[in-house]
């Protein structure tokens, strides 16, 4: 079931992570990574924002840089990836680079699946709407602007809201919109 049926949805209900997540892999793809390495930097990004947040709400503390170095690492180069603001770790693998998370590759198809469930029948218009986005801009500019068009289009959570992952509406056509808008 969609959050709001109809692939041709104008308006879709639903919270931000999934909505970051997708962004961040449509800006990966765009900037010549594959569709299943972007989707791990996607979900990672989106990840990341979200454990600033809980910090910054007095939910989590920053764990010391000692016990982030005790964690398990896959074997394989390590390489540094940056992406709407974010640095982190991915490894090569026979399969491409994947964004690391607890010190192991991230798996695209967990990543499909769960943008799948959260999306539902508007998957394919979101994505479609965020690689035009994407495409919209040379893939230098793009790197720079990245989050801060997220910013511009991510779902209005309503004044007063409370709770982690409360849900807001996200508008394709204002993506759209930013597509044609490229100054």
């Amino acid at each position: 079931m969609s959050p709001r049926s109809g692939s041709n949805a104008r308006t879709i209900t639903i919270n931000r992570a999934p909505v970051l997540t997708l962004w961040a892999a449509a800006v990966a793809e765009r900037l010549g990574y594959d569709p299943d390495e972007a989707a791990t930097f996607g979900k990672t990004v989106a990840g990341l924002n979200a454990a600033t947040k809980a910090m910054r709400l007095g939910l989590a503390q920053a764990r010391p840089e000692a016990e982030k170095k005790k964690r398990a690492t896959a074997p394989g180069r390590k390489v540094e990836i940056e992406l709407l603001g974010r640095v982190f770790a991915a490894l090569e693998t026979e399969d491409g680079l994947r964004a690391l998370a607890k010190g192991k590759p991230v798996d695209p198809a967990a990543v499909h699946r769960y943008l799948e469930s959260k999306f539902g029948d508007d998957l394919d218009a979101a994505r479609a709407a965020m690689r035009a986005l994407a495409k919209s801009r040379p893939p230098k500019r793009l790197a720079e602007e990245a989050f801060a068009l997220y910013e511009a289009f991510r779902p209005a959570i309503p004044r007063g809201t409370r709770g982690w992952g409360a849900k807001g509406v996200l508008d394709l056509e204002q993506i759209r919109a930013l597509a044609e808008t490229k100054s």
